[in-house]
């Protein structure tokens, strides 16, 4: 089959690589009809993350029909048309009975094993939490979405039935940023009359103001540096632009306008590549720290006291300057962590279905899979006003 493969900083290309087959009874092979690039995967891209090898199939966002399924799959049949949560989990361990899925206990070390990654490592080598598609051998090291085909384990767990009425852009973002976006807003404790401001304008911060209009946020701040990606969140999602190319603090100037005691919530949708200081730099490149922590120094002076600092963006390892006796004094509550895909799915799908929430707002590229590389390149660049590139692969 075709997939996209990693072989280096900004290095991916489509190539072929063996088809998957069914290993464990309760597996599926999935035909891939849609996958899309994610803020996420620009991490592995700029190569920020660990744990890639040459040759890994990337993506984590896909969706398509089950062509095989295992001798135990039940949730599931031949010919279902389904979207794919992009955290894998066993639905039996002591998280997922709590629905906390990307907190899964089991498949981070299974996964390795069943793709012949070598005898199963003990606890305190295997990095916690649940297996990912297509990101790196910290999270399981399971082959990702952007290719033809692809083995999806916990088959009775993960994989959601889509309405044949809603076309696959519809559904697509089900398998990350939405639930991403929808928790982060949840996470924020927004509800009818509430302020927020949510840093960063990418695919999951628009996705975050969605979901913050769906649950009652009357006040949303957005900042970013992106000129189009402000433009387009104040009509769709009508957010405050704050662009800080222009505006020098904005945290202050959200006080400002918020009768000088913050927004209720704050929520950084930016992460640990938040353009920091030169020290900061520095330390990252060096592999002395995980990255910058400017965008949650700005989350915590915006927020008022006794509010919400909500982290959906990825952070890795230690943060310089994380300024915890300000959020010491303020009595800031954190709300982080990978998405629990699975639980929002009946609730945001019926959403979609209503016309309340419609994701596929966003997408501005869509091409083939065999342009996989140069929708990389347009989409870390940020080139054509890219907001988010789906892909399609030949085959679908």
């Amino acid at each position: 089959m075709r997939a996209l493969t990693y072989h280096g900083i900004h290095n991916v290309r489509v190539e072929n690589v063996p088809d998957p087959s069914l290993i464990a009874a309760d597996d599926i092979i999935l035909r891939v009809t849609a996958t899309a690039i994610c803020g996420s995967d620009l991490h592995l891209y700029r190569g920020k993350v660990p744990g890639l090898k040459h040759g890994d199939i990337l993506g984590h966002e896909f969706m398509g029909i089950v062509e095989d399924t295992g001798r135990e799959v039940t949730r599931v049949r031949k010919g279902d048309r389904v979207i794919i949560p992009f955290v894998i989990a066993c639905g039996e361990c002591f998280f997922c009975k709590r629905d906390l899925y990307a907190a899964c206990e089991t498949t981070n070390i299974q996964t390795g094993v069943m793709e012949g990654r070598g005898a199963i490592l003990n606890k305190k080598q295997t990095k916690p939490g649940a297996a990912l598609f297509g990101y790196t051998h910290l999270y399981g090291g399971m082959p990702g979405g952007q290719a033809e085909y692809v083995r999806v384990p916990k088959a009775n767990v993960g994989p959601f039935v889509v309405p044949e009425e809603l076309e696959d852009e519809q559904v697509l973002f089900l398998t990350d940023i939405l639930p991403t976006g929808y928790q982060a807003a949840v996470n924020a404790e927004i509800t009818k009359g509430s302020s927020v401001a949510i840093f960063g304008a990418g695919p999951v911060g628009l996705m975050t103001a969605a979901c913050a209009r769906l649950l009652g946020a009357e006040q949303i701040f957005m900042i970013d540096h992106h000129a189009y990606r402000l433009a387009f969140a104040a009509k769709t999602y009508n957010v405050i632009p704050i662009n800080f190319d222009e505006v020098e603090d904005p945290a202050e100037y959200i006080i400002e306008k918020t009768n000088f005691r913050g927004v209720d919530a704050v929520i950084d949708a930016v992460g640990f590549e938040a353009k920091g200081s030169t020290t900061e730099t520095i330390l990252a490149n060096l592999k002395l720290e995980g990255g910058s922590g400017k965008a949650l120094r700005q989350c915590i002076a915006a927020v008022r006291r006794g509010g919400v600092v909500s982290v959906p963006g990825v952070y890795a390892g230690f943060i310089h300057g994380f300024l915890f006796g300000d959020a010491f004094d303020k009595g800031v509550a954190f709300r982080m962590g990978q998405t629990h895909v699975h639980g929002f799915l009946p609730q945001l799908l019926e959403y979609i279905q209503t016309g309340e929430l419609k994701p596929d707002i966003i997408i501005t590229h869509r091409m083939p899979l065999s342009k996989a590389a140069e929708g990389y390149k347009i989409f870390n660049e940020k080139e054509e006003d890219c907001r988010k590139v789906v892909l399609t692969p030949d085959s679908a």
